[in-house]
């Protein structure tokens, strides 16, 4: 089991989840993350990193797979302009590598906002550390465990 996916096992445990992060093949868009799972294409939890520009901090937002997040209402949000975060800084920060970027778990704590429309569901999956590993639980739970802040920040 590689660092990154026992950090988020750890995580979760910790948290008092008994969800286990479970091996599904690679997915390189929530659709496909979905259809390997079954569910929507909106209960994949994507874990999208900014940059913040003044702080250099990784900035995680956690949103439904079906939406994309607005740069304009992220940034009001972040209370700072919002770029690109590169590999280096992913890594740097979270411990993860793009494409396995868990919504907890990290390295280095982000800020972090969540996506209300993942609450409109009883069981989300995320990401768990490595682009091959998700696990299922529910929203409200993530909210929680993951230290995000419910905000509306996607169009």
């Amino acid at each position: 089991m590689s660092k990154s996916l026992k950090r988020v096992t750890s995580a979760l445990i910790d948290a008092g989840c008994d969800s286990q992060p479970i091996e599904v093949g690679q997915a390189t868009t929530a659709q496909m993350a979905a259809d390997l799972v079954g569910c929507a294409v909106d209960q994949i939890a994507k874990s999208i990193i900014f940059r913040g520009s003044e702080s250099g901090a990784a900035i995680l937002f956690i949103t439904a797979g079906g939406n994309q997040v607005d740069a304009a209402q992220a940034s009001a949000l972040a209370h700072e302009c919002l770029g690109k975060a590169d590999a280096t800084l992913i890594r740097a920060q979270t411990g993860f590598a793009i494409g396995g970027v868990a919504p907890l778990g990290h390295l280095i704590p982000p800020r972090a906002f969540f996506d209300p429309r993942l609450l409109d569901f009883d069981q989300v999956w995320a990401a768990a550390g490595s682009p091959r590993h998700v696990f299922a639980i529910s929203p409200q739970l993530l909210l929680q465990i993951s230290g995000a802040q419910a905000a509306d920040f996607t169009i």
